[in-house]
């Protein structure tokens, strides 16, 4: 199938991210049980090529001319890596993390790593340009990669795969009012309010330990997991107050900020949080989960803690927040401004985009077994060098288990602080869990 047509705006400017700052490319990470090997992976990536009509194109032109094109795109590029730890696949992501997309050639890459201290345990690592995909899209296109790699090792037939129809620009899939001159007005209103905003509460951040510029940052990652009872126990506390797991994640993270940055100090912390939400069930043609696109949009809140300020009151105030950013459209206004934001921070490299950030999918509602595959874990991580000083996670649930893979620009944070950060976030879920938490003018001064 030919697609070919030029980039709208939300992907000019993710191309852009991906050439200047090897960034916000969408790392996808599945363990698998099973007799999964080259041969058979490299039919199936064929097959989802031939599916998805953006991983049968290429990105051409310079900067000011893109286009996807269709003529001289090659097979996925795949590569495998055997190691002898189970752990060591976090080696592999760690390199496509930092691994800028060679648009001109492709749009998605792959690795298939075996893991030589089990038998049949693999993992299957996904690098998809954040143009045509987002974490949704690329969890499905993991569930179909094992659907047709159990055919293909079963030796069941394989009815010759029906090519989706490629998706327009995002910008044609929202609200009308959208459009043209009033959407570029309403955009550019949201971009002066949120740095009115920014100016009036003047959050703060974790900032630099040191600084390096753009070229010379590189993405890091930490992995944890929350094992069933544990997330469990979440959900069914943040049902009991009234809020979302979602907001819970975005209070544990602000809270965990806003110890280290009022330690062994007597004030209120004002912080800045970024959220991603899906758009698919908010725009007006019907998007299923098997079309691919970038279809989330990110969405910024303010907060304060104060003195007495509660875990469940910070996490009820980011789920207002949510609903009304929703209900006033400003969740459509952020995506038509992603070209503006993404080219201020190049220009100004020194400023932190928000205190922390949450990309929370969810419930991932894929099967668990495909034929003689298991799928035993999937999450996945966007990549980020570029936004320096936040504190940033992307987080899955699969079979009753959350997945959390934090990512940050190195060097603003170190590796010891991040694992550091990180482990009060799972200490600080713990403890919400089963007890009311206060922040209190002790507990910084202590922490």
């Amino acid at each position: 199938m030919i697609a070919n047509r030029k980039l709208g705006r939300v992907e000019q400017a993710l191309e852009i991210l991906n050439r200047c700052a090897k960034t916000w490319n969408v790392v996808t990470i599945s363990r698998i049980k099973g007799p999964l090997s080259e041969e058979i992976l490299r039919q199936a990536l064929d097959l989802i090529q031939h599916r998805h009509p953006r991983l049968n194109s290429r990105i051409v032109g310079s900067l000011n001319s893109l286009r996807f094109q269709t003529e001289g795109t090659p097979k996925i590029a795949l590569r495998v890596v055997n190691k002898l730890d189970n752990c060591q696949w976090q080696e592999v992501v760690h390199e496509e993390l930092n691994e800028k997309i060679d648009s001109s050639k492709g749009l998605l890459r792959a690795v298939l790593v075996h893991t030589l201290s089990e038998d049949h345990v693999s993992y299957l690592i996904t690098t998809v340009h954040h143009a045509v995909s987002d974490a949704l899209s690329c969890v499905q296109l993991h569930s179909e990669i094992l659907a047709y790699s159990h055919k293909i090792v079963s030796g069941d037939p394989v009815n010759p795969v029906v090519s989706l129809s490629a998706l327009p620009p995002i910008e044609e899939l929202l609200p009308k009012w959208t459009n043209g001159f009033r959407g570029r007005i309403c955009g550019m209103l949201l971009f002066l309010r949120l740095g009115f905003q920014k100016i009036w509460n003047r959050p703060e951040t974790l900032g630099f330990e040191k600084y390096a510029p753009v070229a010379k940052r590189r993405c890091g990652m930490v992995h944890r997991q929350l094992d069933s009872e544990l997330t469990q126990q979440l959900v069914n506390r943040c049902k009991q107050e009234k809020t979302t797991v979602q907001s819970a994640l975005c209070a544990a993270l602000m809270f965990t900020v806003a110890r280290k940055i009022g330690k062994g100090k007597r004030k209120d912390v004002q912080l800045s949080c970024l959220s991603y939400l899906d758009l698919r069930r908010r725009l007006e043609s019907i998007i299923t989960d098997e079309h691919m696109g970038v279809l989330a949009s990110p969405v910024m809140g303010f907060h304060t803690i104060y003195a007495n300020t509660s875990f469940w009151e910070l996490a009820r105030d980011v789920k207002q927040h949510l609903e009304t950013v929703t209900k006033h459209s400003d969740v459509f206004k952020m995506i038509l401004m992603s070209k503006e934001l993404i080219k201020f921070f190049l220009a100004v490299p020194k400023e932190v985009s928000a205190t922390v950030s949450v990309s929370n999918i969810g419930k991932v509602n894929i099967p668990k077994v495909y034929g003689s595959f298991e799928l035993e874990e999937i999450s996945f991580a966007g990549s980020n060098s570029l936004y320096a000083g936040v504190f940033a996670t992307n987080a899955s649930t699969f079979q009753g288990k959350m997945l959390l893979n934090f990512v940050f620009s190195q060097p603003s944070i170190s590796q010891d602080t991040m694992e550091t950060l990180v482990n009060n976030v799972v200490s600080c879920i713990i403890e919400v869990c089963d007890l009311k938490v206060v922040f209190t003018e002790k507990e910084l001064s202590n922490s």
